[in-house]
């Protein structure tokens, strides 16, 4: 299949990581990897992924930095089935809920599931909705799918990331 026609990325599924804490991994690169070592046995095949991002953490820019990247998997899961395996995984690397924006090892966002559009009200909103605004996941995305177009603003990954205003310090890490 080839991922860069677009008809083939209209039906993308998107999905975004980061995290900034090792938990039991060492680094949290490693606990990133070993979250997408997971991804294949849950029915997410991996078909593309961008090179690791890193950027300040926000809102405390004193804590440690994120690491983020994004992949373009497969699967015959249904969004809400992709959402449920993306927290699944999430809670194996001790993700909790309960406190916004904290700290964590592991952060999975399902950004867009083909052209799948749902709205506010729904068990879950598609396209992410606030992905568009995001450095860190515009830029990993352009990486590697720079013809994605958004579902509902029409706009490129490249375009979202040159107008992205949260995360701006996010560059791809050395």
């Amino acid at each position: 299949m080839d991922w860069d026609a677009s008809d083939t990325l209209d039906r993308a599924v998107v999905v975004a990581l980061g995290g900034n804490l090792a938990g039991d991994y060492g680094s949290p690169k490693a606990a990133q990897e070993a979250a997408l070592a997971l991804f294949a046995d849950a029915g997410l095949m991996i078909v593309k992924r961008s090179s690791w991002w890193r950027s300040a953490s926000w809102p405390d820019p004193s804590l440690p930095d994120y690491l983020n990247a994004v992949v373009l998997v497969e699967t015959s899961l249904d969004p809400s089935q992709t959402l449920e395996v993306l927290h699944a995984v999430e809670v194996c690397f001790g993700r909790r809920r309960d406190l916004a924006n904290a700290p964590r090892v592991l952060d999975l966002d399902l950004i867009a599931h083909g052209r799948t559009v749902t709205g506010e009200g729904e068990a879950m909103v598609l396209p992410h909705p606030r992905a568009a605004e995001r450095l860190f996941v515009m830029g990993p995305l352009s990486e590697i799918a720079p013809g994605w177009r958004h579902p509902v603003l029409g706009e490129t990954a490249t375009q979202l990331a040159t107008a992205a205003r949260v995360g701006k310090d996010a560059a791809p890490s050395l």
